[in-house]
């Protein structure tokens, strides 16, 4: 087995309480400021692998609560259409949060709030990794390894390698230029999906046909330049 090899790895979520709960949209604004930054990437990310089936609308968990909890549809269709893949850190993103809470405070008379069993609770939560055991030696190998990959393999390599390496892309694409310029051209277009508009299921099938198609249309011979 060589060094460079890619590692299968697996993950799962476990969410638990900031014990932040919040009511009105005031108090929303103040829990934005105060969580930590794990909740505010679980209620952006956290979706991927604890689906809420009924919220297809909206994108993030608060723009769902702005929604339904306030009934604030304006400020949750402009929360809602927010794509943390556009900014460099959570702290970035979550000055966006508040600003476009703050800007909609300004143009209201009133502070929405909810009822009390609709409260908003601030989430986090902590990824536990999981050794498959499985191991790739070479870039051909990916096409396969990625259609029989766990979502929450997906979600690791894919979604997680982002927050958790420096240079903030996917392991995928980090492993490829390991290699050289060889497969550069593979890599930026892995780097192009954008993970945030899509399902876990949907990335798989972007990763597999982009995988797929770059070897079977002649690129396999640099295996073996």
């Amino acid at each position: 087995m060589e060094s460079r090899a890619f590692f299968i790895k697996d993950c799962a979520l476990i969410a638990l309480s900031s014990g932040i709960a919040v009511q009105t949209l005031r108090e929303f604004r103040e829990g934005l400021s105060m969580a930590p930054a794990s909740s505010i990437y679980h209620h952006f990310w956290g979706r991927f692998l604890q689906p809420r089936f009924d919220e297809p609308e909206y994108n993030n968990d608060f723009a769902a609560w702005v929604y339904h909890g306030l009934h604030e549809k304006a400020l949750a269709e402009r929360l809602s259409v927010i794509d943390p893949t556009e900014f460099d850190d959570i702290e970035g993103l979550r000055a966006e949060l508040i600003d476009r809470v703050e800007e909609h405070l300004d143009l209201t008379d009133w502070v929405p709030w909810s009822r009390a069993d609709e409260q908003f609770h601030f989430i986090y939560s902590q990824i536990l990794v999981m050794d498959t055991g499985t191991y790739l030696e070479e870039p051909s190998q990916l096409a396969e390894a990625v259609m029989n990959m766990s979502l929450g393999g997906i979600f690791y390599h894919f979604i997680d390698a982002r927050r958790r390496t420096p240079e903030k892309v996917d392991d995928f694409s980090t492993w490829l230029v390991n290699f050289g310029d060889r497969y550069q051209e593979l890599a930026d277009k892995i780097q192009a999906i954008d993970p945030y508009f899509s399902s876990l299921k949907e990335i798989r099938r972007l990763l597999y046909k982009s995988f797929s198609t770059f070897f079977q249309e002649g690129h396999a011979d640099v295996e073996n330049p």
